[in-house]
């Protein structure tokens, strides 16, 4: 995690930059965890990181018009419906059968829209779902292939070969949609409810347009209009149930990213992107119960910066929410996976170390307070940061988090009474 440059290493760390000599320990990020408190072998500081369609109708106009129109429709009214009253969604569900027959009987022209228009819905699908993940979309790629694919499909259409127009859009569809059930795939996590229901419906809409293509494929070569019985069953049979339930399942997972996004800005402090005091007790509240349950220790850790007031009033707000930043990340870069970071308030900071004993995660602030010196702010170079450390661990009397803190926090007193700068464990009275 740190690379030496010289006798010094410089890390860039949003707007501060670190800058550690070769004192041999590192701030609790010797592989991201505090298995006790070891010297950094590799010597010196730290990098930080944060922490188809009917193809046989006597229609100008193919129902696969309807079918990617009708999907169209229903992935608008997801999005769109929710500033609608229900009264008025209840009407407009009431005009789509209306819609859809105006659709059927449009010209030519309307069924090479539909055929474009089909091929491009599947795109943007797949586009939404690879942004959603956080990866990136191949724009390019995608651009190229559905416009070889809207060609196609038109070409069909103007030489009347309806089996190869079956064939073309649902088979690349159904790819889209393959492609988009393997980009929903969570990486570091479990699948949430509304994911399961659009994960499945994706695979259900895959299989729904490669049987489109398959039977459209078993007909290739007869007359115009003849066979595509088979093809017709599938249509008939999956287009009101496979659209209606993915569009649905689409609003599902829209409506579980804003309540995740709800839930996560009301237990998350927004300067430092760590637990605020709400996430805190919330989160105190399992590891406790967790500590209690298999016997295992847990420690608490109340800290903050000595002299933020003094930084504050000297240098500016910028200089001091630019220290909190990266007194945070500090934090969350020196403790293991499952122990939580939280801004209590103001400049004071709480960490609650799972199956840690108070003098294992007195050696990890140790490290921390040894990095601290080593943030620079850009609006303030020459101040040097500084930060005490109280720390408590859970005792059979303790009935919730604030049993800790008051314990912790007279260890943070001990420390600022004693010179600050320094790390204290709280220790009973004899």
């Amino acid at each position: 995690v740190s690379r030496p440059i010289g006798a010094h290493r410089i890390v860039q760390l949003d707007e501060l930059r670190v800058e550690a000599g070769d004192r041999g320990l590192e701030a609790g990020l010797c592989g991201g965890r505090h298995d006790r408190a070891r010297p950094c072998r590799r010597g010196g500081g730290a990098r930080l990181d944060r922490g188809g369609g009917e193809c046989g109708v006597a229609h100008a106009a193919s129902p696969q018009v309807a079918v990617y129109l009708v999907f169209g429709l229903i992935m608008a009214w997801g999005v769109v419906g929710w500033s609608f009253p229900p009264v008025q969604q209840v009407t407009l569900v009431q005009q789509a059968p209306q819609a859809v027959s105006v659709v059927l009987s449009l010209n030519a022209s309307a069924m090479y829209f539909g055929i474009a228009l089909g091929a491009w819905i599947g795109s943007l699908v797949v586009a939404g779902v690879r942004q959603r993940s956080g990866q990136p979309v191949p724009w390019r790629l995608m651009l190229g292939a559905g416009s070889i694919v809207a060609v196609g499909g038109i070409y069909a259409a103007m030489i009347h070969d309806r089996a190869l127009q079956g064939m073309i859009v649902p088979g690349y569809v159904g790819i889209l949609m393959l492609c988009s059930a393997a980009s929903l795939w969570p990486r570091d996590r479990r699948f949430n409810a509304p994911e399961i229901a659009f994960f499945t419906m994706f695979l259900l809409f895959a299989l729904f347009q490669t049987a489109l293509a398959v039977s459209a494929a078993a007909n290739l070569g007869q007359a115009p209009g003849a066979g595509l019985v088979t093809y017709r069953a599938i249509l008939g049979l999956g287009l009101p149930s496979i659209y209606v339930g993915t569009g649905v399942a689409a609003v599902m997972v829209v409506a579980g990213d804003l309540a995740h996004q709800l839930r996560r800005q009301m237990r998350h402090d927004p300067l430092t992107d760590v637990l605020n005091r709400r996430g805190l007790d919330e989160a105190a509240v399992r590891a406790i119960a967790n500590a209690r349950r298999y016997g295992r220790p847990l420690a608490l850790v109340v800290c903050d910066l000595d002299g933020f007031k003094a930084l504050n009033d000297g240098h500016g707000h910028i200089a001091g929410d630019a220290a909190l930043r990266g007194f945070a990340q500090l934090l969350g870069s020196a403790v293991r996976r499952g122990d939580i970071v939280a801004r209590m308030g103001g400049d004071e900071f709480g960490l609650l170390l799972v199956e840690t004993d108070a003098a294992a995660a007195a050696d990890v602030m140790e490290r921390v307070r040894a990095e601290i010196g080593c943030l620079i702010l850009p609006n303030a170079p020459h101040a040097r940061l500084r930060a005490s450390f109280g720390v408590a661990q859970l005792q059979a009397g303790d009935e919730q988090l604030d049993d800790m803190v008051a314990r912790a926090d007279a260890a943070l007193y001990d420390a600022k009474r004693d010179g600050k700068d320094r790390v204290a464990i709280w220790r009973a009275a004899a």
